[in-house]
């Protein structure tokens, strides 16, 4: 986009005149395109909508006024975010046929993994603080900005019905294949704690880089990407700050004997979630932080071993056999996480029952 662009655009907010700007293209997100925006006084981000990623914007916009008008953002540690109105009371400006939203900008750092123990621990703090704030938010009331987003059952029985249509597979993604549907039982105690969980406010993105952390890392600073803020379980965001933060490597790499859970994150994670979320999880709440990186690393295997097997329809690749690596390297963090039940279970005992 250009400086025009950019001011037509920003011509449908009110509370500056942006008669004078400057812009830059910013950060390294992969779903929305993102802009800094300078003027004499303040900096602002702007970003493109991209709904072909989230195709329906109104449940997320209608996500996040509810959040924003029952929950009370000055009694958190943090800043949350949220798009600022435009001209027209809306939480996204739409520009031709584009999508636009404006967010006042955070000063800070943000990671793609940690590089020290306590950055975990502050992590997983925020995500629970977080949680427990979003008490009082009426889950009744929130939308599926992405429908049946985190369904572990779900996502098996889809990986079966494409298998099965597919019919025969190539022996080393039988190998895979068979890992995948063998995880029944996991399946099944899936379903039995999902009857018994409550809904909460959930992000469902809890990776680090979500997060804009101090310039000294000493705090979290403000937590971001609100798009799929939804109704959901805790185990969901506990998960998967198990599954993106605790793992040995990216869920990218094709290191196989170096993948694994990293038990020393995974205890500063469950003590930093712990500490935001104690005073609302309930016992099968609790017990549910025990099966959740489990749940979380098994849900991304399966979509992204159907998204092979159908083609690459879903998610982007950069060659052919991307999604069957990404599957298999989830497949070794969660035979890693299930080699250490019984080591994670102590730690589980001393953080919660303490």
């Amino acid at each position: 986009m250009n400086k025009e662009d950019i001011a037509a655009i920003l011509a449908n907010y009110t509370f500056d005149s942006f008669e004078k700007f400057e812009f830059q293209a910013f950060g390294a997100g992969l779903i929305h395109g993102t802009y800094l925006i300078e003027t004499e006084a303040s900096k602002f981000i702007l970003q493109e909508f991209n709904n072909g990623v989230f195709q329906f914007p109104d449940r997320i916009s209608h996500n996040q006024r509810l959040v924003k008008s029952q929950g009370n953002v000055t009694f958190l540690p943090f800043q949350l975010p949220l798009p600022i109105l435009n001209s027209n009371n809306g939480l996204i400006t739409t520009v031709g046929s584009r999508l636009f939203r404006l967010f006042e900008f955070v000063s800070g750092q943000t990671i793609q993994e940690i590089t020290a123990l306590d950055q975990a621990y502050l992590a997983a703090k925020a995500y629970g603080v977080f949680a427990a704030w979003g008490k009082d938010v009426d889950t009744d009331q929130l939308l599926e900005s992405i429908p049946n987003f985190h369904r572990l059952d779900l996502r098996f029985a889809k990986l079966k019905e494409v298998a099965a249509e597919k019919g025969s597979v190539s022996q080393v993604d039988q190998e895979v294949l068979n890992f995948y549907l063998g995880q029944k039982d996991l399946i099944d105690a899936y379903q039995k704690l999902q009857s018994t969980l409550p809904e909460r406010l959930t992000h469902n993105d809890t990776k680090i880089n979500n997060l804009i952390f101090s310039h000294d890392f000493q705090k979290v600073e403000a937590l971001v990407d609100l798009d799929t803020l939804m109704s959901g379980f805790l185990m969901y965001d506990f998960g998967d700050l198990v599954r993106t933060v605790a793992c040995s490597v990216s869920e990218t790499s094709q290191s196989w004997d170096e993948i694994k859970l990293e038990i020393p994150v995974f205890e500063q994670l469950l003590k930093g979630y712990w500490g935001g979320v104690k005073s609302l999880a309930t016992k099968d709440e609790t017990k549910s932080f025990l099966l959740a990186g489990e749940v979380m690393t098994c849900i991304m295997g399966l979509r992204f071993f159907t998204d092979h097997l159908q083609g690459n329809v879903y998610y982007k690749v950069e060659y052919p056999e991307q999604n069957f690596h990404r599957a298999k390297n989830q497949m070794l963090l969660l035979k890693s996480l299930q080699d250490a039940k019984s080591e994670l279970e102590k730690i589980w005992k001393s953080v919660t029952q303490s």
